[in-house]
C-alpha cells in the first residue's frame, strides 16, 4: 500500500504525458513533421516526475485548470446548443466531455500536489 500512495502523485503527469503521446501519434500520422512540436508540451511534465519543481508544479496546474475551465465551458455551450457547430464536432461530443473532465481532475491534482508539498 506505500507503494501505491508513494507513486500516485505522479498518476496527473503521467496522464498527461499519455495525451500527449497521443495527440503526438495521432497528428503524425496525418500531418508528418508538423507534429513534433507537440512533443515539447510534454518536457515539464517528464521534467516533474524526473525533478520535481513546487513552481513549475503550480504553474502548471494553475495553467491547466484555467484552460480545463474553457473547454468545459465550450462543451456546456455545445451541449445547451448556444453555438451552433458542425456535425463533426458533434460526433465527439460525449468523449471530449469525458477528456475536459479529466483534464480538470488531473489539474487539480496537480494544483493539491504543489499545496501540500508547500505545507
Amino acid at each position: 500500500m506505500k507503494l501505491v500512495t508513494k507513486y500516485a502523485n505522479h498518476i496527473p503527469y503521467l496522464y498527461f504525458i499519455a495525451v500527449i503521446a497521443f495527440l503526438f501519434t495521432d497528428t503524425n500520422r496525418k500531418e508528418g513533421l508538423l507534429a513534433f512540436p507537440i512533443l515539447l508540451f510534454g518536457i515539464p511534465f517528464l521534467w516533474q516526475l524526473i525533478k520535481p519543481n513546487p513552481k513549475l508544479n503550480f504553474g502548471l496546474g494553475i495553467t491547466f485548470v484555467c484552460l480545463s475551465s474553457y473547454l468545459i465551458l465550450a462543451y456546456l455551450s455545445d451541449v445547451f446548443q448556444i453555438f451552433s457547430f458542425g456535425e463533426g464536432i458533434q460526433r465527439f461530443a460525449f468523449l471530449g466531455g469525458i477528456f475536459f473532465i479529466a483534464n480538470f481532475i488531473m489539474s487539480l491534482w496537480i494544483i493539491r500536489n504543489s499545496l501540500n508539498r508547500a505545507l
